[in-house]
């Protein structure tokens, strides 16, 4: 099973492609972000976004994309705008017709640590042990879209937005 998951973000998009080949066995086959200008209008930055996931998608054909879901933050427009962004992800997962999988983010620290209370250092270390490399990926939004896909791969259940044909 491969899973690209996915840490969304208007300036940043962290992701990871991690491949699962059974209990305990994942392996790290890609990671890197998706970077847009902070000078563009956001219409463009989304569609940068789109199609920087559209074009993961059709390099590595997962089976199931794993995004984490929207932490609330006090600003109200940096929540609506993490929302635009996640809003283009799930549409590029729609359009290919992946498993889309949504997790908030203490889930993901709890599949990976072992707590919902870890800190990103501890996650960090966690996935260099879990997937056995020698660092941890960098830069960190790459190393939190590594931790969303291991979630999806390590077979915690939450629910998800479903399978579509495109």
């Amino acid at each position: 099973m491969v899973v690209l998951g996915i840490d969304p973000g208007t300036a940043t998009t962290g992701y990871g492609v991690v491949r699962s080949t059974g209990p305990g066995l994942a392996t790290l086959v890609e990671c890197g972000v998706i970077r847009t200008r902070a000078r563009d209008p956001l219409p463009a930055r989304l569609k940068e976004i789109h199609e920087g996931v559209l074009e993961l998608i059709a390099r590595h054909r997962p089976d199931a994309i794993s995004v984490e879901d929207v932490f609330y933050s006090k600003n109200v427009r940096t929540t609506v705008v993490l929302g635009h962004a996640r809003g283009v992800i799930l549409l590029a997962g729609a359009q290919a017709g992946i498993e889309v999988h949504e997790f908030p983010p203490a889930e993901i620290k709890k599949a990976v640590v072992g707590t919902g209370a870890a800190t990103k250092e501890q996650v960090q270390f966690m996935l260099t042990r879990l997937l056995r490399l020698k660092a941890v990926p960098q830069p960190s939004d790459a190393a939190d879209g590594v931790a969303a896909a291991l979630t999806c791969c390590m077979g915690t259940r939450l629910p998800k937005m479903g399978r579509l044909r495109a």
